[in-house]
């Protein structure tokens, strides 16, 4: 039992180093989605003016977390980041197209958003986004930055892109595994938790 277990979590040590690697070796994708996120946000937070649609969809997901409590508002917090994160990296198999969109669609509401406090409540007011939106953000770049990636295997030689599509698939489920997931999982109970005692 006892060898089992330290096999186990030899494995999940080389699982969790060859996810750590791979992400290293991707970050000029993560660096160019992030690039592309905070072009999105500084485009919604100098237009605000006129994304006045955005204040409907807001009030929308507001509609769906009104009246849960913490643990409940922690879990739906957690399911919607977790699927967006790992369909964005997905679906980025077809061409990058996808997490490029999702991208520019969640920093334009963000820049909306941050316009909308900072009218609200001036600028310092932002750092209470910063607990969570740090390790939010972060899963989120690494997510779509390898969908964008994955999305490149067409780009590779012609006898050599079904094995490199098999590969980015695999280190990419492996990064979501060891790195994305936590990240997300610690973003949403201190999402939670912020909301709770905040109201």
């Amino acid at each position: 039992m006892a060898e089992k277990i330290v096999k186990n979590n030899l494995s999940v040590r080389k699982q969790f180093r060859e996810a750590v690697r791979y992400v290293k070796e991707s970050k000029n994708h993560i660096y160019s989605v992030i690039l592309i996120f905070i072009a999105s946000a500084i485009f919604g937070l100098t237009f605000s003016s006129h994304l006045g649609f955005i204040k409907d969809l807001l009030r929308e997901i507001l509609s769906k977390v009104e009246g849960l409590n913490g643990i409940e508002l922690t879990v739906f917090i957690l399911q919607n980041n977790i699927q967006s994160a790992f369909m964005g990296m997905l679906l980025g198999i077809f061409f990058g197209i996808f997490p490029i969109i999702s991208l520019i669609g969640n920093g334009v509401v963000l820049g909306y958003v941050s316009s909308l406090v900072i009218e609200e409540a001036g600028m310092f007011a932002l750092w209470k986004l910063l607990p969570h939106g740090v390790f939010e953000l972060a899963a989120v770049f690494i997510a779509l930055g390898l969908g964008v990636k994955l999305g490149g295997f067409i780009f590779a030689g012609k006898g050599r892109r079904l094995r490199t599509l098999r590969e980015r698939f695999y280190q990419s489920i492996n990064v979501f595994l060891m790195i994305i997931l936590p990240l997300l999982v610690l973003a949403a109970v201190i999402e939670g938790i912020l909301i709770s005692v905040l109201g």
